[in-house]
């Protein structure tokens, strides 16, 4: 929930002990001027403004004031019904409308490969646990794209969710508990457990922030420490008494560090660790500088408490809830992964007008369903000419939710049905599914369909994945499996990151057929290097685990003295076209070298990148594509020449062995071959198509090694 979890003029937007007619106008213009940065860079700069840390504190204020002031109030209902139905009133109305409309839009725009994802996140945002859906699955959700899901924003929401119920549970066990003991005493108690749970959290953050930043951006816990701020302003900030001087500073300042957040910090990479503090910071100062004690408001919180960002604030929720489908659909329809001036500003009217209708029609109808007697004066004059809500738009909002969640549970049956056919992919005739022989040794190709299908591609996977056997991003350690024939008395470890590991797929195959093992030393999105900074595939994402993990995986490939270790060699040259050697590699490949150990260096198959993007060749095919429209131009993906063999003379142990060749013709990198889909997603060859390039890598081996 981005604007707070009740309406902007109800009580809860007061001070705890604040009289009952004071209102936080400001805070409500706050909330316009933080989703408008929301939208605004999200739209046009592909950063993180600080504006939904803005929305986290106030919504700890807003929320924890409410919870608090029931708690410390003698006499007063512990019951979390009342909170959980005005949680439920203001939250899930909008929310449906707006994945109503995006799987209608999904269906329409999108190919049907994305359907199960959209499946899946409509189900995550339902559920309120979208932010653990995408911190698993270490989703690049700040950069927009054509390609990213439509419903990722709602992270937030399903974090201040968790947040909400955690809070009421709490407060709720600590009131019922001690209340009765300590009286007007509680408050010291409440207020030191949450301070404690605050500096857990903020220290939480920083250490998982400096292990994996991706998956910290989302975690429930690494974020409650912004919120928990919120709930201590709540209970301490009405008790400031400041002079006018100090109160315009502190808001003119909150107000500026706010407004210049997404411009000096590069909130993707550093939030919510320390970096944080600045915009949560920040939204204290203003928050303090309003203290009902403090007198009439200064010149600072008067402009905020002006009437465009008053009626901003108030459909901030719903234009928090459009903007980013808006913009991504948009993308969609045009295929670019940018928008311009006036295609963004197009945007951002759309997103608009969506949000006032979704608010007026749909969110305030559902929020105050009895009578208008606590309609905000923005909302009365239109309230007037409405009919009261009735049962049939809550009726039709909670139809669309469970037609949402049916859908969505039967989609993922019918891809689960789908891919139940994959057991078949191992043992498809080679006569009728040539892959790679197509290529190698130009044999006929039937006219069959595809396989693995578009909907088969996502499980087409090496056996070392589905084992186990390749550490995740945040695993530091080096796990050894053995494949091929785990009795023989030769080894090769198969070292290196995910572009390694799809080798083993053939290298098991030739390891049982030729008695060999292999051992696997792998670890997700990490070459062996010795950069101090690796980055994630073509992102800017660092990397630290990768070197801490190459320190590690070298001492032991070292000790384990394997007779080669199959590695790759080249990699996407980033700033032009064709395929380079990274200076990283060559620190590596001296060490082996010293050490006497023998290395299989393969070249890596071409990536497909366009404009700078990873493309998702089933995607392509699905939305029409064909094999050749899908890939890339050979001279795009690799260079003319194999870079690795410029450096053999220098490094007389690397047998560089080069398989290009049974991936690509002579002037495209294809996505299907010999009936067979190439690549099972946008940088990985599919086990399929491996099985079919294991004679090939067989041959070279065998020139390499003499071993048969």
């Amino acid at each position: 929930m981005v604007c707070g979890s009740v309406a902007p003029h109800q009580t809860t937007t007061r001070q705890l002990s604040a009289p009952a007619d004071n209102r936080r106008d400001d805070l409500d213009g706050l909330r316009g001027v933080a989703i408008a940065l929301v939208a605004v860079f999200h739209i046009w700069f592909g950063r993180v403004s600080g504006g939904v840390d803005v929305f986290l504190v106030l919504s700890g204020y807003f929320f924890g004031g409410m919870v608090l002031r029931g708690a410390l109030t003698p006499g007063s209902s512990l019951s979390p019904l009342p909170h959980l139905r005005r949680l439920a009133r203001r939250l899930l109305p909008a929310l449906v409308v707006v994945l109503g409309v995006s799987a209608l839009l999904t269906v329409f725009l999108q190919p049907e490969t994305r359907w199960e994802t959209f499946a899946d996140q409509s189900l995550a945002s339902l559920g309120y646990y979208q932010n653990w859906q995408l911190a698993n699955s270490a989703s690049d959700y700040l950069r927009a794209g054509e390609a990213i899901s439509p419903l990722q924003h709602i992270w937030s929401m399903s974090v201040q969710g968790q947040f909400y119920i955690a809070l009421l549970a709490l407060t709720l066990v600590l009131t019922y508990t001690l209340r009765p003991i300590l009286g007007t005493r509680l408050k010291p108690v409440l207020a030191a457990v949450l301070a404690a749970l605050t500096i857990a959290s903020f220290v939480y953050a920083i250490i998982i922030g400096s292990e994996n930043q991706a998956a910290a951006y989302y975690n429930s816990f690494a974020r409650a420490w912004e919120l928990l701020v919120g709930v201590l302003a709540a209970l301490f900030v009405s008790q400031l008494r400041l002079p006018v001087w100090a109160r315009t500073v502190a808001a003119t300042v909150g107000i500026v560090a706010i407004l210049s957040c997404g411009v000096l910090i590069d909130g993707a990479q550093q939030f919510p660790g320390p970096w944080a503090l600045v915009p949560v910071g920040a939204t204290l100062l203003v928050i303090a500088a309003g203290s009902a004690r403090t007198g009439a408001p200064v010149l600072p919180l008067r402009l905020l408490s002006a009437r465009p960002f008053i009626m901003l604030g108030a459909i901030a929720y719903s234009l928090y809830l459009w903007h980013w489908p808006v913009l991504i659909f948009w993308m969609v329809h045009t295929g670019r992964n940018g928008v311009g001036l006036l295609e963004g500003l197009a945007v951002l009217a759309v997103s608009g007008l969506l949000a006032y209708l979704t608010t007026q029609f749909v969110e305030n109808p559902l929020r105050y369903p009895r009578s208008d007697a606590h309609v905000p004066a923005s909302v009365a004059p239109l309230w007037g000419r409405l009919l009261r809500p009735t049962l049939a738009l809550g009726s039709a909002v909670a139809l669309v939710a469970v037609a949402l969640t049916v859908t969505s549970f039967g989609w993922r049956e019918h891809v689960v049905l789908q891919r139940a056919n994959g057991h078949e992919l191992a043992q498809l005739p080679a006569r009728d599914y040539p892959g790679a022989r197509a290529l190698t040794d130009g044999v006929r190709v039937p006219k069959l369909p595809m396989r693995p299908t578009v909907l088969e591609a996502d499980d087409d996977v090496p056996a070392s994945t589905t084992d186990g056997c390749i550490s995740d991003f945040l695993n530091p350690a080096v796990v050894n499996c053995i494949y091929g024939d785990p009795d023989a008395d030769r080894t090769i470890a198969l070292a290196g990151g995910s572009h390694a590991e799809h080798w083993i797929t053939a290298l098991d195959m030739l390891g049982a057929r030729h008695h060999f093992r292999v051992v696997t030393y792998l670890k997700m999105g990490c070459p062996l290097t010795t950069d101090l900074s690796p980055m994630i595939a073509i992102s800017d994402d660092p990397y630290p685990q990768c070197h801490r993990w190459n320190q590690k995986v070298m001492a032991k490939l070292v000790a384990d003295r394997p007779d080669y270790v199959f590695t790759t060699t080249t990699r996407p040259n980033l700033e032009g076209p064709g395929d380079v050697v990274p200076d990283g590699y060559l620190g590596i490949w001296d060490t082996f070298s010293s050490n006497g150990i023998s290395m299989l260096g393969i070249r890596d198959t071409p990536w497909l990148i366009r404009q700078g993007w990873l493309r998702d060749p089933t995607d392509c095919l699905s939305r029409g594509g064909t094999a050749t429209s899908c890939g890339v131009p050979r001279s795009t993906g690799l260079s003319e020449v194999n870079p690795t063999l410029a450096l053999t003379a220098q490094y007389p142990l690397l047998h560089p062995l080069d398989l290009t060749d049974a991936v690509c013709n002579a002037e495209h990198c294809r996505v299907v071959e010999g009936n067979v889909l190439v690549y099972h997603d946008s940088h990985h060859l599919s086990a399929t198509y491996m099985r079919t390039l294991a004679d090939e890598l067989g041959r070279q081996i065998a020139a390499a090694t003499g071993w048969w």
